[in-house]
């Protein structure tokens, strides 16, 4: 008779391979179907994570109900790691982003983003030209910037002003407003002469596909983007590092339940 803990091990894992199936369909369809490189930046992780689940999930179910202990010593110890590493990416994430935010501008309604205000570690990250162009291209392919042109075309600066713009349009999607640019509308702006501090402001251009994609205030905002996603990451983190320690001990009692059943089995057959 299967125990209870086995028969509970059994079922978890099979429900997370249910749930590694769409995964690792949705993967394997982006790879060969996806049109914009942030949807092809996503295939390969969803393929590693679909089979990762499908292996772990088949190896606690037949480890449980078919008390294959080997399986099941695989499976805990799989488990194992798989705790540790969300412990440590939970502890990393509230590190890295217990830094920056937005800067108040008076008269305005929306925050600007200064780079330096963030973890160094992030900071590194996206002055990496690479790291960056892909992030840039993923930012430009999302259309905010076009999205934001068409709600504010017609307002005026006042109008314009108490816009509760988000980290990203604050950032990638106007000059900064240590540039003191003549504004148009939302993503265009009349450069001034003289000479500005900031260096946003050299980067800075009317042309839709360019703006400030390339500035430090877009680096910024989309950093502080990034922090605000991150933590919400970690606190479910948390949630599903107590639901992994929870599995984990029951798939040691059934690993103790196995060993048990092996060893009855063991002693009856060698004693009659």
């Amino acid at each position: 008779m299967v125990r209870f803990s086995n028969s509970l091990v059994g079922i978890l894992n099979f429900f997370v391979f249910l749930l590694s199936v769409p995964i690792l369909s949705t993967g394997i369809w982006l790879s060969l179907h996806a049109s914009t490189q942030c949807e092809r930046f996503l295939d390969k992780p969803m393929i590693a994570l679909g089979a990762f689940l499908m292996i772990v999930a088949i190896a606690g179910v037949v480890g449980s109900w078919c008390r294959v202990t080997w399986l099941l010593w695989f499976y805990l110890f799989v488990m194992f790691f798989l705790i540790l590493i969300v412990l440590c990416f939970t502890i990393f994430a509230f590190l890295v982003t217990s830094k920056g935010s937005g800067e108040t501008i008076q008269g305005k309604a929306y925050k600007e983003y200064r780079l330096e205000a963030y973890s160094e570690w992030l900071q590194k990250r996206v002055n990496n030209a690479k790291h960056w162009n892909n992030i840039r291209s993923c930012l430009y392919e999302s259309k905010f910037c076009s999205n934001l042109e068409l709600y504010a075309r017609r307002e005026p600066v006042s109008a314009f002003y108490k816009e509760d713009l988000t980290p990203l349009e604050s950032g990638c999607c106007k000059p900064s407003n240590d540039c003191n640019f003549i504004y148009i509308n939302a993503t265009s702006w009349t450069k001034t002469s003289g000479t500005q501090k900031n260096s946003d402001c050299q980067l800075w251009d009317n042309e839709k596909d360019k703006l400030c994609y390339n500035c430090q205030a877009c680096k910024a905002g989309f950093l502080d983007n990034l922090k605000s996603s991150w933590k919400r990451v970690a606190i479910v983190n948390i949630i599903f590092l107590v639901l992994l320690i929870i599995v984990y001990a029951m798939g040691c009692c059934a690993f103790r339940n196995n060993k048990e059943d092996s060893y009855a089995r063991s002693s009856g057959f060698n004693n009659p």
